[in-house]
Order: C-alpha cells, then structure tokens, then sequence
C-alpha cells in the first residue's frame, strides 16, 4: 500500500504540461481535509471552464454539422473520466486521501480535456 501512496501523490504533484491552466497544488494545505477541498475547488474551476468551453465548441460543431458526433464524444469521455476517477480513489478507500485523489484526477482530466476541446476551437 505505501508504494501506491507514493505513486498517486508524485502524480498529483505533477503539474500539466504545455497548458495555461495549471492544476492546483494543494501539497501545502495545512491538514488532510483542507487538502480535499483544495482539490475540490481546483476541480470545481476547472469544470466551469470545460462547461465554457463546450459551448463554444458545441455551436461550432453544429454549424458544421458534427454536432451530434461531438456529444456522442463528450458523454463517452465524461463516462471514462468518471469510471477512471472513482478507480483512482478506491485505491485509497477507507483512508482519508481519498477524497483529495479523487478530485485531484477529476481536475487533472478535466483540464486535459480543456485543453483538447480548446484545440477543437482553434
């Protein structure tokens, strides 16, 4: 078990490269809750921003007729990031970093995403 402690917190250190958003480092909060919370708000910001995005995204999708294909995308992506995420804490359940890895992974993709939904835009 302590392997896998280190490998998921060398991973939530591990800021996103090539990305204007950066994820939060939430290593420097004083406890483990606010730790959590601290990933819950860099996860929080970062769904604004995908939701920000979509629309964008999405109008441009459907003038050019893949509209339907881009949401088909996007609930399947949604699907795997959730599934992926919920696998990334139920290696820690029943210990109190679960929460912050949980939500750590939800605004490491979900920014990842950004990013990729961004390039759609360009």
């Amino acid at each position: 078990m302590t392997h896998r402690i280190w490998i998921v917190l060398a991973c939530l250190l591990v800021p996103l490269g090539g990305n204007a958003q950066q994820a939060r480092n939430c290593s420097a909060a004083g406890d483990q809750m606010s730790a959590t919370e601290c990933a819950a708000e860099g996860y929080r910001a970062a769904d604004a921003e995908l939701n920000r995005i979509w629309r964008l995204v999405k109008s441009g999708a459907d003038q050019r007729g893949k509209g339907q294909a881009l949401l088909a995308a996007q609930r399947a992506w949604l699907a795997y990031r959730d599934a992926h995420c919920d696998f990334e804490r139920d290696q820690f359940l029943g210990g109190s970093i679960a929460g912050q890895v949980f939500y750590s992974c939800l605004d490491r993709l979900t920014r990842q995403r950004n990013a990729v939904l961004q390039g759609l835009g360009s």
